[in-house]
């Protein structure tokens, strides 16, 4: 069965750049429609590090009260080291700002969290098992999404289509918007292992000879990232898992034998990393944001606050322009003012590239000498490596990020279509 549905805001994506622009703009009036082609949120080892800039936006929505009753653990220390140097030593209580921390929550408990807020508000969908397949187009302009579910193929016909599926974004790609790769020398794998109460706290990474890892504290385990050198995930299983776990107990060897508990393939997930960007985000109708716009690397955990961020500025900017396209009764055969999506760059483009030239200095001078078996940093990095000011920056950079945003935009009820309204 086909049928053609209409919204203001069609959004093709349900992670946390749709998830929380759907409930920005229901919030401010401007009917939405999110489409996830899965059937729930819980997919394991996703981006769970909520950042000091995401629970202020929390906070904003009145939201941090409703976070906190989900079990999660706080982390207030970065440490990151090579043998016994250290490169960042941060004591996240010295960072401005009212949230000092970072929250460790998984990423379903997250988005449940936003759209149990949003389904408060009746102009907000969220439809599960929708996956897009491609942009309505009508004189050159993008008019709204194609997509499937269980009833068969649909159209949702919209003012502003948005791309926030990620970094493997099908609306992106069906649109024709390629990103520029920009390199990334690793992979990563992503495993459990459970934690001792003599454990280290906080995140911890360390550096050894051709091997590098981060070790993320969960309470009762370690969510770990191993980093192995970009397209050798056939040479690691190669080597076989006895070999894999003596690697991981000698670049963490706080783990000791519990090592050991990784004891199939199964347990260990792989991620290939990217990091990439698109020049243009917008074609008339369409916007890319999040993931789709610009894939992040695992460096700093910034990803999942970038994409919010870039929902938070997109809803300031374009929440009043669609409360408006709303009222008008011809907005479907009239395209958005194309200078309104191309705002939403201008305003995140300098976060997303200032975050990005830092993970590829991180990339360059870190993580490729590491994997490439030269452990010893650059000079310059370590001559300013673990002292209290470096440490600083880099902590405030990762938490705060570049151009925090904040909402802005008002809480008001739906607006009905009138005869007499403009579009844009």
């Amino acid at each position: 069965m086909t049928r053609t549905e209409t919204t203001t805001c069609a959004i093709s994506g349900g992670g946390p750049a749709g998830i929380m622009l759907g409930l920005l703009l229901a919030r401010a009036g401007v009917e939405v429609v999110v489409l996830e082609k899965h059937g729930d949120f819980l997919r394991d080892f996703r981006g769970d590090t909520v950042h000091p800039s995401t629970l202020q936006i929390l906070d904003e929505l009145g939201l941090i009260d409703e976070l906190e009753r989900i079990p999660h653990r706080n982390i207030d220390r970065l440490a990151i080291g090579a043998g016994e140097q250290a490169i960042v030593n941060a004591d996240l209580a010295h960072l401005p700002g009212r949230y000092r921390h970072i929250a460790m929550i998984p990423q379903w408990d997250f988005l449940t969290l936003l759209t149990d807020h949003a389904d408060h508000y009746p102009n907000f969908t969220l439809r599960m098992n929708a996956e897009a397949l491609g942009p309505i187009e009508q004189d050159g302009a993008v008019r709204g999404i194609r997509y499937r579910d269980a009833d068969g193929e649909h159209e949702l016909r919209a003012v502003l289509t948005v791309a926030a599926d990620g970094r493997h974004s099908t609306l992106r790609e069906a649109a024709g918007m390629v990103p520029a790769d920009l390199g990334a020398p690793m992979d990563a794998l992503w495993l459990r292992v459970s934690r001792a109460d003599e454990d280290p706290e906080g995140l911890n990474g360390r550096i050894g000879t051709g091997a590098m890892a981060a070790a993320i504290d969960r309470g009762s385990y370690w969510q770990i990232a191993y980093l192995i050198p970009k397209g050798g995930i056939d040479e690691v299983r190669a080597a076989g898992l006895e070999r894999f776990r003596q690697n991981l107990r000698d670049v963490l060897p706080f783990l000791g034998e519990r090592v050991s508990e990784v004891d199939d393939w199964e347990k260990v997930a792989f991620l290939k990393i990217g990091l990439n960007r698109l020049t243009s985000w917008h074609r008339p109708g369409l916007l890319a944001i999040g993931d789709a716009a610009h894939t992040m690397t695992p460096v700093g955990g910034v990803g999942i606050n970038l994409a919010v961020q870039d929902a938070v500025a997109t809803a300031n900017l374009l929440a009043d322009p669609l409360y408006r396209a709303q009222a008008d009764p011809g907005r479907f055969t009239k395209t958005l003012n194309p200078r309104l999506p191309a705002r939403v760059q201008r305003r995140r483009w300098i976060p997303t590239v200032g975050t990005q030239a830092v993970q590829r200095i991180v990339q360059k001078q870190v993580i490729s000498r590491a994997l490439g078996s030269d452990p010893s940093l650059p000079p310059l990095i370590s001559m300013v490596a673990g002292t209290p000011a470096w440490s600083h920056v880099i902590a405030r950079i990762m938490m705060h990020g570049i151009l925090p945003e904040h909402v802005r935009t008002p809480e008001r009820p739906a607006r009905s279509a009138e005869p007499t309204a403009p579009v844009g």
